[in-house]
């Protein structure tokens, strides 16, 4: 594609003059404008390679026209080679705070007008090839971010499946909950990234179990109060796995493994935390996990109703549960029957 050089004087024959050395110059297009205003049009909608501007114009000037041009996004970096008179100094000066890259004195000498146009050019060019060449960089980090997120994934959901094994939880509840997890969490306008991130972390939250043994983790009754003891350090084996690790998405999983058994009122395991000192990852998945949990059938009870559940959650809130998580759980009520609808239990 040739390269556009924009003309803007409001005399004539210099754009005829101007128009006529540009296309001396190896594929060059020169696109002339006697109204300043026009070519500012025109710059709106195309990037040229070059702009040539004369000062002294009626209406807007060529610091005037350079300063809009400079607003203009993308056009920022664009060439300006300014015609100016002799006598100028303070006006150069003027047009160098602006954002003009070179001058031109009048009367234009034709060889210096192909010199510095063609070296404004090799510029233009050069600025143009760093540009590809950083969002082709930028694309390939891209790529690469993408594929190491994607085995960030793939592992925790090889964790999770390992703990599947062991715990009669199913994969359906760890999906449920998780964009329970989400739903809440966007209803309370937490960033759209760590909307994502719990959506990823939530599901190790059970992670510990996998430290559980078999005889009180598959026990088909309720455990009693030395096996639940036993049971309750599942909070702690999981944040002991999931800690100190340099992927994000697994420190999360290791907070809210540790946290998301801690009540509001400060009744909870494993560290008894009270009120915000739980982090919030943990008071969201709380709310996700006991609903999840309670309408869910296991071969160690039936499964409550809806109807059923939603009382519990009321009836805990601001002692089990953060009112603020309750709140915005019953405010997506809809959207996470439709949750628990789409990722129904594996028979």
């Amino acid at each position: 594609m040739p390269h556009q050089v924009l003309i803007i004087d409001d005399t004539e024959i210099n754009l005829i003059l101007f128009s006529a050395l540009v296309k001396k110059l190896d594929d060059c297009e020169p696109r002339t404008f006697a109204q300043a205003i026009d070519g500012l049009v025109w710059v709106q909608e195309h990037v040229p390679d070059l702009v040539i501007v004369d000062y002294m114009m009626p209406d807007i000037d060529g610091l005037e026209f350079i300063r809009r041009l400079r607003e203009i996004p993308g056009r920022e970096w664009v060439p300006v080679l300014m015609i100016t008179a002799n006598d100028q100094k303070q006006l150069r000066y003027r047009a160098l705070d602006m954002g003009a890259n070179d001058f031109l004195t009048k009367p234009v000498d034709k060889v210096e007008f192909l010199a510095r146009t063609r070296n404004m050019l090799v510029v233009s060019d050069a600025r143009k090839q760093l540009a590809d060449r950083a969002a082709w960089l930028a694309e390939e980090v891209r790529k690469a971010t993408h594929e190491i997120l994607e085995r960030e994934r793939e592992t925790v959901i090889r964790l999770c499946r390992a703990a599947e094994y062991r715990d009669p939880e199913t994969g359906a509840h760890i999906l449920r909950m998780a964009h329970f997890s989400r739903l809440i969490s966007r209803e309370l306008s937490l960033p759209l990234e760590e909307q994502e991130l719990l959506l990823e972390a939530a599901p190790l939250h059970d992670i510990g179990k996998v430290g559980i043994a078999d005889k009180i983790l598959l026990k088909p009754g309720r455990l009693d109060g030395e096996e639940f003891e036993i049971m309750k350090q599942h909070a702690v084996f999981g944040y002991e796995l999931l800690k100190g690790s340099s992927s994000r998405v697994l420190q999360a999983g290791a907070e809210i493994a540790r946290g998301h058994h801690e009540k509001f009122d400060g009744s909870g395991y494993p560290n008894g935390l009270q009120g915000d000192d739980i982090p919030i990852f943990s008071r969201i998945v709380a709310v996700a996990d006991v609903f999840d949990a309670l309408t869910s059938e296991r071969p160690y009870k039936q499964a409550w109703t809806v109807e059923a559940a939603a009382d519990f959650l009321r009836e805990g809130s601001g002692k089990h549960f953060d009112p603020a998580c309750i709140d915005a759980f019953f405010r997506v009520w809809d959207e996470a029957m439709a949750v628990r609808e789409r990722f129904q239990e594996e028979h």
